[in-house]
């Protein structure tokens, strides 16, 4: 796969992320979608969810037979021994397909491939599979304040959230392109993103 250029996207929650990668859509690259693959894995009849009751029990697969994803949040962000055991029950899976998606993807021709991956920096795996890893960046005051308003959370549910995640110096840090989205438009973003994109080729 050596052929496609690899490009890692990543921030934290409420960064903005999800508007940036269908930007780089919009600028001729080939996104695979992490969150997607995953609810793939966890969804009824996934093949996340046989292992999944096993661990934790039917409390957590909902009436359709899917991931009760509500009821896992709560149940990671309050206990990390539980978080770690889903994490090890779904990243193989989702790592898997991600390749998958990505071998598909080029074998249609496709040069220039972005991976949307919410826990890039987190995992050590994924550093070495990708050409540039690029960042959305925001405050953290700006991230609480998108997450409550779309998600109906509380402050401190928020908090927790992103207390969970790598901090925005750790994810600075694994920068090689940052794309700041606070306080600007969209045509802003979107000129962040076609002048990155010019400098891959696209």
């Amino acid at each position: 796969m050596a052929s496609a250029l690899r490009l890692g996207l990543t921030g934290g929650i409420g960064s903005g992320k999800s508007t940036v990668a269908t930007l780089w859509v919009k600028s001729g690259a080939t996104l695979i979608d992490a969150d997607v693959l995953s609810r793939a894995v966890t969804a009824a009849g996934g093949a996340a969810i046989p292992k999944i009751h096993e661990v934790f029990g039917p409390g957590l697969i909902n009436a359709e037979g899917s991931l009760d994803r509500d009821a896992m949040r709560q149940l990671a962000f309050s206990d990390a021994t539980a978080r770690a055991q889903l994490e090890a029950i779904v990243h193989p899976l989702v790592g898997t397909a991600i390749e998958q998606a990505a071998q598909d993807a080029i074998d249609n021709g496709a040069q220039h491939l972005v991976f949307d991956i919410p826990l890039l920096v987190e995992s050590a795996h994924w550093r070495r599979h990708l050409h540039r890893v690029m960042v959305v960046d925001c405050t953290t005051e700006t991230q609480i304040q998108r997450v409550m308003q779309r998600n109906s959370l509380s402050r401190v549910q928020v908090e927790h959230i992103i207390a969970a995640q790598a901090s925005r110096a750790q994810r600075l840090r694994a920068a090689d392109v940052v794309m700041f989205n606070d306080g600007i438009f969209l045509d802003e973003l979107a000129l962040q993103v076609r002048q990155i994109a010019g400098q891959f080729g696209l």
